[in-house]
C-alpha cells in the first residue's frame, strides 16, 4: 500500500434485531431535549417510529418533532430543521430513517450554534464548523448510503441545480447507530435496489483507483462479491434475514472511511449523478446506476489491469488460467474487462436498477444543463465537460 494515512472512526454500532433495545443506554449519555428526524411516516405505518418514541420517553426525554425530511434533502429543509433545533434548545438530533435522514441531521447538527449561511459555508466552499456541533444519532431504517458510519451530508439547492456533498470530520460522524435488518423489510423494492446500487457505486469508486498491490482491494473484492450474492437473494425474498443484514453490513463497511484509505478513488459517477438528481428529483441510486456502465466504458482504457482483476475476480470471467491480467496481451485484456462490464450489466437488469437517463426523466435538451451542475475530476481518467456531456447523452 502506498501513502500515508490516519484512520479513525468514533461511531458505535448496534447490530441485530435486538439492537434497538440499546438506543436507551445511548440516550442517557445525552441532554433531555431530542429532536426526532424522519420522513414521510412510513416509520409510523410499520411501527418503528411507536417503538422510538417509547423508549424516549421511557429515558425521560423532552421530543421535538421534525418530520418531512425528503429523499435528496432540501437547504430549505435542513434551514426549517435548524431553526426548530434552535429555538427548541436541542442536545441530540436522532434520526430515523436511511441516509437522507442521517445526511441532512448532519447538517442541521453542523449549523444550529454557527453563524452564516451552512449551504455556501459547508456545501460550496467545503469549510469546516467553527463551533460546537450538536450529537446526531441513527436508527436506519434503510440502508445504501453508509452514512450511519461516516460524515457524508449531500444537500440539493434547486434554487441553482445544484446537489452537493460535504465530508465533516469525526465531530459530526452519529455517535452511535442502531441497525437492525428486520427494519428494511418494509421499504419498496424499488428503494431496496436502489440502495444496494448505491451500495456498489461507492465499492468501485474507491477500487477504480490507484495501481498498486492494495490490501484494500482485495476486501473491497470480498465486498462486491457478497453483495451480488445478497442482492439475488433479497430480489426474490425480500425477508430474508442473512440476506438483508449481509447488505446492510456490507453498506456500512463500503462508506465509513476505511476504504479510502491509501488510495486516490473516483466519485465522479456520483458527481454526475448528483447533478441528474439536482435536476429531476430522481431516486440517488438510480442516478447512479444509469450512468455507471457509460461511464465505466468510456475510463476502462485508462485503468484496463483493474478492469481486467475486476472482470476476473468479482464476476469469474476468466481466460488461460490467469489472475489480474498481468499476462495477457492488450486485445484480451480490452476483451476480458468489457466481458466483465458485460456482466455486471446483466446483474443490473436482474436486480431491477435503471439502466438509462431516459427512465429517469432526462430529455436530450437537458444534458448540457446536467452537465453545467457535475463537479469535473475522475480517478483513472480526469473528465473534461465535454467529456461529461458525451456520457450523459450515451446513458440516455
Amino acid at each position: 500500500m502506498l501513502g500515508n494515512f490516519e484512520y479513525y472512526n468514533p461511531t458505535k454500532l448496534y447490530f441485530g434485531k435486538e439492537s434497538l433495545s440499546f438506543l436507551g443506554k445511548e440516550l442517557a449519555n445525552y441532554g433531555n431535549v431530542v429532536m426526532l428526524s424522519y420522513g414521510g411516516g412510513s416509520i409510523k405505518r410499520n411501527g418503528i417510529y411507536d417503538k422510538v418514541v417509547a423508549i424516549l420517553k421511557e429515558a425521560g426525554k423532552t421530543i421535538v418533532e421534525d418530520p418531512g425530511v425528503m429523499p435528496n434533502p432540501t437547504i430549505e429543509k435542513l434551514m426549517e430543521g435548524v431553526e426548530r433545533a434552535r429555538n427548541n434548545n436541542v442536545d441530540l438530533i436522532l434520526a430515523v430513517g436511511g441516509g437522507s435522514v442521517c445526511d441532512y441531521a448532519k447538517g442541521v447538527a453542523a449549523s444550529v450554534h454557527c453563524t452564516g449561511d451552512p449551504w455556501t459555508k459547508y456545501y460550496l466552499n467545503q469549510e469546516e464548523p467553527t463551533c460546537k456541533v450538536l450529537p446526531v444519532g441513527c436508527v436506519l431504517t434503510m440502508v445504501g448510503t453508509g452514512s450511519e458510519m461516516n460524515g457524508g451530508s449531500v444537500i440539493t439547492n434547486h434554487a441553482t441545480n445544484l446537489k452537493i456533498g460535504k465530508v465533516f470530520g469525526a465531530e459530526l460522524m452519529p455517535k452511535f447507530a442502531v441497525m437492525n435488518p428486520e427494519f428494511t423489510f418494509s421499504i419498496p423494492q424499488y428503494q431496496m435496489v436502489a440502495g444496494i446500487f448505491d451500495i456498489m457505486s461507492h465499492l468501485m469508486e474507491q477500487y477504480f483507483s490507484d495501481t498498486d498491490d492494495n490490501t484494500t482491494d482485495y476486501i473491497i473484492e470480498g465486498l462486491m462479491r457478497s453483495l451480488i450474492q445478497s442482492s439475488m437473494v433479497a430480489i426474490n425474498d425480500p425477508h430474508n434475514y442473512e440476506a438483508r443484514s449481509n447488505i446492510m453490513w456490507t453498506a456500512t463497511w463500503a462508506l465509513n472511511t476505511l476504504l479510502k484509505k491509501g488510495k486516490t478513488t473516483d466519485w465522479e459517477v456520483h458527481m454526475i449523478g448528483h447533478a441528474v438528481g439536482a435536476h429531476t428529483g430522481a431516486t440517488h441510486g438510480m442516478t447512479l446506476s444509469a450512468v455507471s456502465l457509460p461511464y465505466y466504458r468510456y475510463i476502462m482504457p485508462y485503468g484496463r489491469e483493474k478492469f481486467v482483476r475486476f472482470a476476473m475476480e468479482v464476476w469469474g470471467v476468466h481466460v488461460c488460467g490467469c489472475h489480474g491480467g498481468g499476462t495477457l496481451d492488450v486485445q484480451t485484456q480490452n476483451a476480458v474487462a468489457l466481458k466483465g462490464l458485460e456482466v455486471m450489466e446483466m446483474w443490473m437488469k436482474q436486480i431491477g436498477v435503471a439502466m438509462n437517463l431516459t427512465s429517469l426523466g432526462v430529455t436530450p435538451d437537458m444534458i448540457e444543463g446536467i452537465a453545467d451542475s457535475t463537479v469535473l475530476g475522475g480517478g483513472y481518467k480526469v473528465l473534461t465537460r465535454d467529456e461529461v456531456v458525451k456520457i450523459l447523452r450515451d446513458s440516455l
